[in-house]
Order: C-alpha cells, then sequence, then structure tokens
C-alpha cells in the first residue's frame, strides 16, 4: 500500500513532504518523489532509491505547496518514469493510492483526444482525465474538476491534486483508500496515515468514503462527491498513534484486512538472508531435525495445513500437521528428532500451549513457536521462536495474523530446503524479493472489494455456503469458509473440491453458493472440472480465479479476476479476497463483526 503526503503552508514544505515519506517507507519503497509549486511552476523530485536520495535532491527547492508519494509497484515497472507525483502537461500534479480498475478503457479514449502517456501506471489516466476537466471549464475551479472526474473511476483511491495556476490549494479524494487531513497553524495536511505529519499537527480528520476536501493556509472544507458541506469531527493527535485507533474504518476486522501489506512488509522487512537465527537456531540445531511435527488451532491451524504443502514440496521433509486440542488426548509416536511447530496469534491459546507442553512430556526438545506476541507463554516456552509482527490485532475473526504466519512458516520452510540443500543461492535471492513486493500484491488483490462487496449482497440472503479449493489452496477454502461463519452466522463448509462426488455434491442447489479458489496450477484442469460437476446441477459458482486460467463468467459461474498469479505464495494471496468477502456479508447482515456471538480473540480457556 502506498502511502501519501501532502502540505499547504506559508513556510517551505519540502522538509515536512521528505520527514512523511520517511515515516511512511513501510507502505513501499519502489520509489518516491515529490512535486512542488514554485514561483515557476511545477517542479518534482523522484527517484527509485530511498527517501534519503529524495531528501538531498529536495535540498535545492523550495515551495509553500507540496504532494509527496513512496510506492509499491503494481501498474509499471518499479522505476522512475512509474514514480509518482504524475504530471498532465505542466498544469497538473497528482499522487494516488490504489487501483483504477477501468484505466484502459479511460486510457484509449484519452489518447484519443490527443493526450500522451509516458508511463505505465493508471494513475497517471487520473492526471490526464482532471487536465481534461479543468481546462475546459470557463472558469477554472480544481475542487470541482476533482469532484467531476471520480465517477468515472472505477476502483479504489486516494489522491491529492495540485495544478500550477491554483496556487494555495491543495485538493484530496478518497474512495477505497484512507486519508487523513491533519490541521496545524497556518498550514494543513494530507497523509494516507496521521503518523507522517503528526509532529506538525494540533488536530486532525479522517475523511469518509466519497469525500472531497479542499486545504489552504486558512482552512479545510470537505465536500460530498456532489460538493455538499460535509462536518467531519476533529481529533486530538496523541503524542504516539495509537495502533489501536480506528481511523477511517468501520471495524477494526476491516482496519487489519487493509493492514496486512504493512504487517507482512514488517515482517519481511528486517530479513536480508535466509538463515537458521532469523529463528533463533543454528546450523548445528537443523542437524538434529528429520521431521516437522505442526501444532494449532482454529485459523492457525489452516495456515499449518498450508505450510504442509510447502514444506514437503519445497524442503522435501515429512510434516504432520495436528489439532492442538486433539492431540493430547491420544496416544502418538513421538519421535525425539522431530521439530515441534506451534502456531499461534496470541501465543497464550490455552489447547496449543497444552499441545506443546504434553509434547515436550514425551520428549521432543526440539520446538519452534510462530507468533505474534513477544512477551507470550509460547515464545518462552519453546526453544527457536519467529515473531509476525502484524501488530495488535483486535478483531476476532484473525486476518493479518493468519497471513503473516503464513509469510513466517513459508520463510521456516525456505530454512529448511536451504539446509538440505535443497534451495540455491539464486532462488534465495528470488524468493526474498518475491516476498518483500507481496505487499504490492496484496494491494492489488484489495483494490477488488467494490466488486466483492456486490457478491455479500447475494451472499447475505444465504444460510449456507460450499468452499471448494484443491491442492496448496484447500487449506484457503477452509479457512474462507471460517472466516464466513465466523463473523456472519452463515454455515459454511469447506472440501477438497475432488471430494465433491462423495457427499457434499448433495448439498447443492440454487440457493447455495459455492465460493472457488481457482489458481493457475498443476491441478486447474481438474478443478475445472469440479466446477462442471456444480454448474450441471444448477449450482451457483462464485470463483476467484488467475487471470490467465480462462475461466469466463457465464450463466450460474461469477468471477472475479485476481490481479496475478504468485507461485508458492498464491495461498496469501487467495487469502485476501476470501476475507473481504466475509466482511462485507457480515455487514450486510448486521452481525457484530468484531465480536461475534459466543466467540473471544484470544482462547485462553479448554
Amino acid at each position: 500500500m502506498c502511502g501519501i503526503v501532502g502540505a499547504v503552508a506559508k513556510r517551505n514544505v519540502v522538509d515536512i513532504l521528505v520527514e512523511g515519506l520517511r515515516r511512511l517507507e513501510y507502505r513501499g519503497y519502489d520509489s518516491c518523489g515529490f512535486a512542488l509549486l514554485t514561483e515557476t511552476g511545477l517542479k518534482r523530485a523522484r527517484t527509485t532509491a530511498r527517501v534519503s536520495d529524495l531528501a538531498e535532491q529536495g535540498k535545492q527547492m523550495s515551495g509553500n505547496l507540496g504532494i509527496a508519494h513512496t510506492r509499491w509497484a503494481t501498474h509499471g515497472r518499479p522505476d522512475t518514469v512509474n514514480a509518482h507525483p504524475h504530471f498532465s502537461g505542466d498544469l497538473i500534479g497528482l499522487v494516488h493510492n490504489g487501483i483504477i480498475e477501468n484505466y484502459e478503457i479511460l486510457r484509449d479514449e484519452l489518447k484519443a483526444a490527443g493526450y500522451e502517456f509516458v508511463s505505465q501506471t493508471d494513475t497517471e489516466v487520473i492526471a490526464h482525465l482532471i487536465h481534461q476537466t479543468y481546462t475546459q471549464m470557463s472558469q477554472r475551479d480544481l475542487p470541482q474538476a476533482v469532484r467531476a472526474v471520480l465517477p468515472r473511476l472505477h476502483g479504489a483511491y486516494a489522491i491529492a491534486v495540485i495544478a500550477k495556476d491554483a496556487p494555495g490549494i491543495l485538493v484530496g479524494a478518497r474512495a477505497g483508500s484512507p486519508l487523513v487531513v491533519a490541521f496545524g497553524k497556518d498550514e494543513n495536511f494530507l497523509a494516507s496515515d496521521a503518523l507522517a505529519v503528526a509532529e506538525h499537527a494540533q488536530s486532525m480528520t479522517y475523511l469518509e468514503e466519497g469525500d472531497v476536501a479542499v486545504l489552504t493556509v486558512d482552512g479545510v472544507k470537505v465536500t460530498n462527491a456532489a460538493g455538499v458541506a460535509q462536518e467531519r469531527p476533529k481529533k486530538e493527535v496523541p503524542a504516539q498513534i495509537a495502533a489501536v485507533d480506528l481511523g477511517p474504518y468501520q471495524h477494526y476486522m476491516q482496519k487489519e484486512i487493509f493492514e496486512q501489506p504493512r504487517a507482512i512488509g514488517d515482517t519481511v522487512g528486517h530479513i536480508e538472508k535466509i538463515e537458521p537465527q532469523v529463528f533463533g537456531a543454528t546450523n548445528a540445531d537443523l542437524n538434529k531435525i528429520d521431521s516437522i511435527l505442526m501444532l494449532a488451532c482454529g485459523t492457525s491451524y489452516y495456515a499449518a495445513c498450508t505450510a504442509k504443502y510447502w514444506l514437503e514440496d519445497i524442503a522435501g521433509i515429512a510434516t504432520q500437521v495436528e489439532i492442538a486440542s486433539e492431540y493430547r488426548y491420544r496416544k502418538t509416536v513421538p519421535n525425539p528428532n522431530a521439530l515441534v511447530v506451534v502456531v499461534s496469534q496470541s501465543g497464550e491459546t490455552a489447547d496449543t500451549l497444552a499441545a506443546l507442553r504434553h509434547a515436550q512430556s514425551l520428549g521432543h526438545a526440539e520446538t519452534l513457536a510462530v507468533c505474534n506476541v513477544a512477551t507470550s507463554a509460547m515464545v518462552r516456552e519453546t526453544k527457536y521462536r519467529f515473531l509476525t509482527h502484524a501488530g495488535t490485532e483486535i478483531g476476532v475473526a484473525s486476518t493479518k495474523a493468519f497471513t503473516t504466519q503464513l509469510v513466517g512458516l513459508y520463510l521456516m520452510t525456505l530454512m529448511l530446503a536451504k539446509h538440505r540443500g535443497k534451495l540455491s543461492d539464486a532462488a534465495e535471492r528470488d524468493n526474498l524479493n518475491r516476498l518483500r513486493h507481496l505487499p504490492a500484491a496484496i494491494n492489488a488483490a484489495l483494490a477488488l472489494e467494490p466488486q466483492i462487496i456486490a457478491w455479500s449482497e447475494a451472499f447475505a440472503k444465504c444460510e449456507n455456503a460450499l468452499f471448494l479449493g484443491r491442492g496448496l489452496h484447500y487449506p484457503i477454502a477452509l479457512e474462507g469458509a471460517l472466516k464466513l461463519k465466523e463473523i456472519s452466522y452463515i454455515h459454511a463448509e469447506a472440501y477438497p473440491a475432488g471430494e465433491l462426488k462423495h457427499g457434499p455434491l448433495a448439498l447443492v442447489t440454487e440457493q447455495m453458493p459455492v465460493v472457488t479458489v481457482a489458481p493457475n496450477d498443476a491441478l486447474l484442469e481438474k478443478l475445472k472440472s469440479n466446477m462442471q460437476e456444480v454448474k450441471a446441477r444448477g449450482g451457483k459458482l462464485y470463483v476467484f480465479a488467475d487471470s490467465d486460467t480462462a475461466i469466463v463468467a457465464s450463466e450460474g459461474i461469477h468471477v472475479i479476476r485476481m490481479p496475478e498469479h504468485y507461485g508458492d505464495l498464491s495461498p496469501i494471496l487467495h487469502t485476501i479476497p476470501l476475507q473481504l468477502l466475509a466482511y462485507h456479508t457480515a455487514c450486510a447482515r448486521g452481525t457484530d463483526v468484531d465480536k461475534p456471538r459466543n466467540l473471544a480473540k484470544s482462547v485462553t480457556v479448554e
């Protein structure tokens, strides 16, 4: 998820913009840049290096009005040409978070009208559209031009806009992506996160969906898309921005879904090399290990089930996954050379802790915790550990904790593969690069939200749902079903798609939606056959398909296309739309999303 900073002041804003980008750099660092309105017009600085390089460029520049951006590449390569801000002529400067789904149609239209495109981004389309509208006005009005363009943008966006002939005016707008207004003394600010400008602000307000904000040194005016004035409450800026602040979101679960690019970035950001030390181990420790035993409950169990596929396929190590609440109540055959891996968000899950202690009592000395809380009992009681850096998760239905667990387990897989001679240096570098770019891919998946909201309206009327997946993505189907039942109270279950004929097909009717996870992998053709079995019996399929699967929407088959196929990490990407589907279905049914009935966040009783 990219980062935006904007400022209008009576002083030079370069340092404000640069420092704001530095604080938001965790959101993306493929490139960064800023634009200023100077005495000679719009000027900008851009780089594919870090913000520190941008600061050097900014030392020779000055302006009282500016916008800035730090990027994770989605449309177009991570190079300077694609870096924000984007200009339209020498008149309009713009930065953008999100994805414009209909940008290709709009680009063709603008090309026909004579506009030249220099980047591969969807963002440049917005700049040209605003330029077109703005220059056609008999009396140029930048806020009105922005409002006029917004209905043409399909997808998610947060934008900040300046114009050469509109000195002292900064325009911001949002739909689907957060945007904060911060108020200072004779200066005002825009940002993706209040953290970016907190030190300069006296108060702040979160823009709501569809808001357009016009900032000057004298104040801020907020309207809706139609231009009707809106009142938005101001909040004090705390000394430290609280991690539990809801911000612009309706629920903590929604906030935490959208925090996943940040959470994953934090989880992998400090890792330069895949080695045992990342887990607090040594190569000598790994020499003892000949198999894996994983113990977990609920969502964490599905993370472990996904990891089983990775561990056996990539690392070539035998792996067993046990439901923690069942494991200690049956006789097992302990293997002292097995690595026992416990997976938990809180590190305090009673069943998992009890299972860990039971395993230790059987002679399992090699133990590892994948956990989000450094001070938890599970971390204290295991020999090795990996902290997921998801941050505080308040919503009962786990989201960012799950995807960061998957990242941690994938890193564990790579570590074991490397130790066993199954991961080359080149493959190590490639995997680390893909992990670092994963936040960008997730951001693109988050942009599917408007399409998923449309689906949720149909789901909200149902009382049952079936989820299908195959191979590596079967546990993701299980997780999708769990999310739906947890917060919407719709009965949902998941099956391996190949098992349809062995029972679940009897449940299929027109009233029961069938959600299908359809990546472009080795099992795709088998999965397509399973889908036809559902269609032939009148079932309604809702398919999350990779773009190159050749699965098309037709009678009884609804399709949402994923932004890309992400190889071994595809399960993480496919998790995102399933989370959004559950969330918006629950919202449509009016349930208490963050506090579903009968459930608690950390299950500390058996």
